[in-house]
């Protein structure tokens, strides 16, 4: 759906491990250049590892889809034919980066996508107020058990570890009330991770930004993870449909039995596309 039909610029806005962005050019034509965009120094040079092959045609770039718009103009992209935008954290973010993204292992309270800027999980986390917190871990967790954790965490600060942020929750929820199909921890982490990193905000600001820098016939294409995000996209999109653009399907796209076995972690995919009307 995204594969660019012409010559030109695609943009991945999450280039990651470079996988999507791999595929992108693999089908594309020779004349297909590709920016790419990610926070994480690592996740950046690994893809640059991974898309060495492609030479020139690949652009990289050390910044947020939040500034799509200006990174594309720093680079020389007024428009594109495809972008890309690929919500959440990567596999190997949450088992090899450290940085406090899983409770499967004991690791600082980090959870920056971009670790060279802005505050970590801990300082959030040993700062907010209660009733901020029970905002964070309800909207962008749906934690029904919201008030008990937040009330659980600001009585026992400093938190400074997943360890610690773990056994808060799990001393907050009864034990007859743990969810049968997820860790007791999973909304909280969730929701931190996405509050440290404003990505419901970087998500808001990028979307109109993508949606301009479209050429005719061009496609916006986003898979989400959170109901949340997905809401946001569903919602911009229609938006914007009452313009130049045009929602490629009315329902999102969702993966295949056999994808979700090959990959657990997609189950909850949803993808949009949204294209400019020629």
């Amino acid at each position: 759906m995204l594969r660019p039909r012409r010559e030109g610029w695609v943009i991945d806005g999450t280039v990651g491990m470079g996988g999507h962005a791999e595929a992108l050019l693999g089908a594309a034509p020779a004349g297909v250049r590709l920016l790419g965009l990610d926070v994480d120094p690592e996740a950046l040079a690994r893809s640059r590892a991974r898309l060495g092959g492609f030479g020139d045609r690949v652009t990289l770039a050390h910044a947020s889809f939040r500034d799509v718009a200006a990174t594309a103009t720093a680079h020389g992209v007024t428009q594109a034919e495809s972008i890309l935008l690929d919500l959440g954290v990567s596999s190997q973010q949450l088992e090899e980066s450290a940085r406090g993204f899983s409770f499967q292992a004991d690791e600082p309270l980090d959870m920056r996508l971009d670790p060279t800027a802005g505050p970590t999980a801990a300082a959030l986390l040993n700062r907010l107020p209660e009733p901020e917190l029970t905002r964070v871990l309800t909207e962008y967790g749906d934690e029904p058990h919201a008030r008990r954790i937040a009330r659980a965490i600001v009585r026992r600060r400093p938190l400074r570890t997943t360890t610690d942020l773990v056994a808060t929750v799990r001393s907050a929820v009864p034990r007859g009330a743990w969810p049968k199909r997820l860790h007791v921890a999973t909304r909280t982490f969730l929701a931190i991770r996405m509050a440290v990193n404003d990505e419901p905000g970087a998500l808001r600001e990028a979307l109109p930004q993508a949606a301009g820098l479209l050429a005719p016939g061009g496609r916006l294409g986003v898979i989400a993870f959170h109901s949340g995000e997905d809401r946001i996209v569903k919602r911009t999109f229609r938006e914007l449909s009452r313009a130049e653009y045009a929602e490629i399907e009315p329902s999102p796209r969702v993966p295949t039995d056999d994808e979700v076995r090959a990959n657990p972690r997609a189950r909850s995919a949803k993808l949009r596309v949204l294209e400019r009307i020629q």
